[in-house]
């Protein structure tokens, strides 16, 4: 099962066209908030699964802040980040990770790329597509095969 992971597209059509070249063959996309209407974009094209949050510049109440699926055996929860000051510190997030014995902790609001495992958990922020800092504009990816082994990534959208 391949998860395609973004967040913070900002409205910005250019990335969000780009990324649907990228996302084409995933199962599920999940879309971690900031301008959530931007799902609704990639929704269009996509075949899958669209799972989605609201980050902190989405005022729509259609989407929740924080959600939790399973995928082939693997607790995946998932929230824009904001909620948990991944700002100033990933241990809110961590924590609350662990106390939804999560496998994957996805969230993006900084900006930044981040795929990291603490202890058995990945923490993954694919950054932004539209307004990335420091490095360039990725997707997040994570693959599930049928006997639970995981393989979390990004991928740099190319212009």
């Amino acid at each position: 099962m391949l998860i395609a992971v973004v967040s913070d597209t900002h409205r910005m059509t250019k990335y969000i066209n780009l990324a649907k070249r990228l996302i084409k063959d995933a199962d599920i996309l999940i879309h971690l908030g900031d301008n959530i209407d931007d799902a609704e974009l990639l929704e269009n094209t996509f075949k899958g699964k669209v799972y989605a949050v609201a980050g902190n510049c989405d005022y729509s109440t259609k989407y929740p802040k924080e959600s939790v699926i399973e995928v082939n055996g693997k607790k995946i929860f998932f929230t824009h980040g904001d909620l948990y000051g991944v700002k100033s510190s990933m241990n809110n997030i961590y924590y609350r990770g662990r106390e939804l014995n999560a496998d994957i902790v996805l969230f993006g609001h900084t900006h930044q790329q981040l795929v990291e495992k603490e202890d058995d958990m990945i923490l993954m922020n694919p950054g932004s597509i539209s307004l990335p800092k420091f490095k360039g504009r990725c997707i997040g990816f994570i693959n599930i095969d049928n006997n639970g082994e995981v393989d979390a990534y990004l991928k740099e959208i190319r212009e």
